[in-house]
């Protein structure tokens, strides 16, 4: 089954300041998430935060750059990134 992805609003503003490489990495785990689901055991970095959050180093170094989501339980499969930014900002 596939899930949906969506951004928020604060997140899409977020991601077109990101490096392009960066950016293409969070696209890339995006298309991971819809294809395979939140869990992504196999990016590196990748951590579960609590039940139903995740979080994902997208670039290590200075600054690192992290993506943070959220699935939704029921009858609709939705992850919702909620924040694509720098770790010094990222809300967990």
């Amino acid at each position: 089954m596939v899930w949906r992805v969506e951004l928020t609003a604060r997140t899409m503003k977020q991601q077109r300041k990101l490096p392009q490489r960066v950016r293409e990495v969070l696209f890339q785990l995006i298309r991971d998430i819809e294809a395979a689901g939140p869990v992504r055991g196999d990016w590196p970095n990748y951590s579960k935060l609590a039940a139903g959050e995740h979080h994902c180093h997208l670039k290590k170094g200075q600054p690192t750059y992290v993506a943070v989501w959220r699935e939704s339980k029921g009858t609709i499969r939705l992850v919702e990134i909620v924040y694509a930014g720098t770790h010094e900002k990222a809300p967990y």
